[in-house]
């Protein structure tokens, strides 16, 4: 019981008036002990508030993140960042993960622009420089992973494709990403390092729609991402080319300058670059940074 200063009369204390004496003890008594408790429930009421909150404190650093999170993605990304959008979203009720997926070149020019976003991934270092040169990013991007290029193909590899030349040969419809865009810039330097030229029939604004024109067999072969292979599942086949390995892109991700939701965006980036992140982004196909 918490010390109060009251006034109590000694047990050994002479009463000049016995009954009289002993209920004013047993008043004072009971007044102490009322004043005692009442101090005791405060100073528990008091600490109760306090461990409140502090506990409503250290539980709210997950609860305080609110709002939309607009995330300009490169169009290899949208599996993994989708997935990874639903489990930021599980973790932190209240916000919402908003997805931009596409040419790497596209979204830096719309970001320059004016476009609000909160965070930007892209393909390249080439396109990334487009943003921080437009000092459009707040700090250094960070390289979170990866990406090697395979050569897609119908289902059974009709057409036998077993190398990078082969895409050479008379006949063959071949699709490209766009020469502006990572994938496709990557595809022309592996073409580039092994002396093939290659004119497709058609050149794409990003590689999901170069892998669509094999999905739809409108070309015989597209070049793309490993991790654009493995998503399409059975719906292409992957032929592996070792000029490859000399075309390897950087992913970089950055937090954008003007944010409308920093903290949030903040959060999700940690995610990415979290052991979390990059096992999912593994099990994606891509490669470590």
């Amino acid at each position: 019981m918490t010390t109060r200063s009251v006034s109590r009369p000694r047990p050994g204390a002479r009463r000049t008036i016995g009954l009289v004496g002993g209920l004013a003890l047993a008043a004072v008594t009971l007044t102490a002990c009322s004043s005692g408790d009442s101090g005791d429930s405060g100073d528990s009421a008091t600490a109760s508030g306090s461990a409140t909150a502090s506990g409503s404190g250290s539980g709210s650093s997950a609860e305080k993140l609110s709002g939309t999170v607009t995330v300009f993605a490169a169009a290899s990304l949208k599996e993994s960042f989708t997935s990874l959008g639903k489990t930021f979203e599980k973790e932190h009720p209240g916000t919402k993960v908003s997805f931009n997926f596409g040419g790497s070149d596209s979204l830096a020019a719309s970001i320059t622009s004016g476009a609000p976003a909160d965070v930007f991934a892209a393909a390249s270092p080439k396109t990334m420089k487009t943003v921080t040169d437009a000092k459009a990013a707040k700090g250094d991007p960070a390289t979170f992973v990866r990406n090697q290029l395979e050569i897609a193909t119908l289902p059974g590899n009709p057409k036998k494709i077993a190398t990078l030349k082969d895409l050479t040969r008379s006949g063959l419809k071949v699709a490209l990403c766009a020469k502006e865009v990572p994938c496709g810039s990557a595809a022309q330097t592996a073409l580039d390092g092994a002396g093939l030229k290659l004119t497709p029939v058609s050149y794409e604004q990003d590689v999901k729609g170069a892998l669509t024109k094999v999905e739809l067999k409108e070309v015989d072969a597209s070049v793309v991402y490993r991790t654009d292979v493995k998503a399409a599942g059975g719906k292409v086949e992957g032929v592996e080319f070792p000029e490859s390995k000399k075309a390897i892109n950087d992913y970089p991700i950055a937090l954008l300058k003007n944010a409308p939701n920093a903290e949030a965006a903040t959060a999700f980036i940690d995610l990415v670059t979290s052991a979390r992140g990059q096992k999912a982004l593994g099990q994606a196909g891509f490669l470590k940074p």
